[in-house]
């Protein structure tokens, strides 16, 4: 096997988050760009000789041929094995899932997640540690610092692999086991659910239709919703991943997912609806002309757990991130199981998974999942939520409105506005920091400022700190408006606006979430001045 150490100049960019480094595919086209930063993560995360390396994405634009580079500067870098799933593909569940099932070191993941694909589109990156989830900030940190005086990288002269055939190769002296992608998390699936009872539900006349949007989703859905549970072929559409999603963009909320929308709110609608992103992580309910919110979503799979065989146990305690509306708050109060408010970011959810702390946890942004594995899992929550359905015998709408009549509703809203220029988020944020001191005892209409924050989190497991997670407005009825920087984007900045009010009166529940948080909005556009501030009269996308 030969060897050779590349000369370079230092990696020198962003550090990367818990999601990994995020870029358009142009500029890990850059000579030695990607090779940097894969060689940042060998020389970080200290791998054994006997290690074995799991390895995979979302089909994206480059994804094979980032592959091959890895694979070649996994030999050199001294790993014994990896693990990649058949044409490069698979999906951030499924290799959390692979990772935890064979034990092995961890796992490059080739994502963008949610992002557009394509020769002018997004691509990512990311190293899951040994429990199959993001990396940990100290290794995250690790990375970034050895990027910045990296000199040289290893790979290793060797013909490619074929990634289309199943079974073993070799690159120099490493074994290439070329794998399924949806084996083995199928069968994890089969091991939670009441498949049989899935399977009743739809040979009676339940009709589905899933969208996997061109990513990768694609294979997992056929496999399980056509193969296994009997679902006819025409259920799953859009369901041949695609190096540019078919042009689309693979986040599926209601502006994105138009295409399913539409179809779900139609005549002669199926019974269920959903559709899951780029790289199967995330993940959107409909029913019959019915949309459920994923805070909802949380909410309403915590109060029915005990109805999926993988959860009759009962549950640990429930996790959501703070921009998360609290109506999983108000399940966790009624089993008598704690709720953790974490800051965005599935690391945080997989410190308190692993200590055993919580079982189910999710994020507002279309991200729900448990501790099956250690990221968010699209499918998972499509399952979930079919399970629910099999056992009740009821709709969605009528489960979502019996959940609301219980509980009450957290009436729920997220405004983004997307690709807007940084100084101009900046000064949203900074203005917003700056009133701190003024706001609490203002009135503003018939909400009064109880306090305002930006959201700190001491992690319960390590101690670890976080800050600046986000600006809270709480008003004195435990209404809530908060704004926070998304980091998921690549051009511009991504502010999101989370707006929330408790309504326990049945009589409205049923009313348009905007038109019930019209007041809430208008003054979250008057503290934040976001129109003047940015030019922007709308958002770009509303949840």
């Amino acid at each position: 096997m030969q060897i050779v150490s590349v000369a370079t100049t230092p990696f020198n960019d962003q550090k990367p988050g818990t999601s990994g480094l995020r870029k358009k595919v142009t500029a890990f086209q850059k000579q030695h760009y990607l090779e940097n930063f894969v060689q940042a993560i060998f020389d970080s995360i200290s791998a054994p000789k006997s290690a074995t390396l799991v390895l995979g994405g979302d089909g994206r634009y480059y994804n094979k041929e980032a592959i091959q580079i890895i694979l070649k500067m996994a030999a050199a870098n001294g790993f014994a094995r990896v693990l990649v799933g058949q044409d490069g593909i698979l999906s951030t569940p499924a290799a959390s899932c692979v990772i935890r099932k064979y034990q092995t070191y961890g796992g490059i993941i080739l994502s963008a997640s949610h992002n557009p694909g394509g020769p002018d589109g997004d691509f990512g990156i990311k190293y899951n540690g040994n429990n199959g989830g993001p990396a940990t900030e100290t290794v995250t940190d690790a990375i970034y610092t050895v990027s910045k005086s990296i000199t040289q990288y290893r790979s290793v002269t060797a013909p490619d692999v074929d990634l289309g055939k199943l079974g073993e190769q070799k690159v120099g002296d490493m074994l290439v086991s070329i794998i399924d992608p949806v084996t083995d998390y199928a069968e994890l699936m089969e091991s939670l659910f009441d498949f049989a009872a899935i399977r009743a539900l739809l040979a009676g006349g339940f009709r589905i239709q899933f969208d996997a949007m061109h990513a990768v989703t694609g294979p997992y859905a056929r496999d399980i919703f056509v193969n296994r549970l009997g679902a006819p072929a025409s259920s799953v559409m859009n369901a041949v991943p695609l190096p540019d999603f078919g042009k689309g963009h693979p986040d599926p909320n209601l502006t994105y997912a138009h295409e399913l929308v539409e179809i779900l709110y139609g005549d002669n609608a199926p019974d269920f609806g959903a559709a899951s992103d780029g790289d199967g992580d995330r993940n959107m309910i409909l029913g019959k002309h019915f949309f459920v919110n994923p805070s909802d979503s949380l909410a309403l799979i915590a109060a029915n757990a005990h109805l999926v065989p993988g959860y009759q146990s009962g549950l640990a305690g429930i996790a959501r991130s703070m921009p998360t509306s609290a109506a999983a708050d108000r399940v966790a109060k009624a089993l008598g199981i704690p709720c953790y408010e974490t800051p965005t970011g599935w690391k945080f959810f997989g410190n308190l998974m692993d200590a055993g702390k919580v079982t189910l946890c999710g994020e507002e942004s279309f991200g729900t999942g448990s501790d099956h594995v250690r990221e968010k899992d699209g499918l998972w929550a499509v399952l979930f939520w079919l399970n629910i359905v099999a056992a009740r015998k009821q709709s969605v709408e009528d489960i979502v409105l019996e959940h609301w009549a219980q509980f009450g509703r957290n009436v729920y809203s997220r405004h983004d506005y997307e690709g807007i220029p940084s100084d101009a988020a900046n000064g949203v944020m900074k203005l917003l920091k700056d009133g701190f001191t003024t706001l609490p005892g203002k009135q503003f209409g018939s909400y009064t400022v109880d306090f305002c924050d930006d959201f700190s989190y001491t992690d319960p497991v390590d101690g670890s700190v976080s800050i600046g997670q986000g600006i809270r407005i709480i008003f004195t009825d435990g209404s809530r408006i908060v704004f926070r920087l998304s980091g998921t984007g690549t051009e511009g900045a991504t502010l999101r606006i989370y707006l929330e009010a408790f309504e326990p009166d049945v009589s409205k529940h049923k009313l348009d979430a905007q038109t019930a948080l019209a007041e809430l909005i208008g003054i979250a556009l008057q503290l934040s001045e976001l129109r003047s501030r940015t030019g922007r009269d709308a958002p770009t996308v509303i949840t």
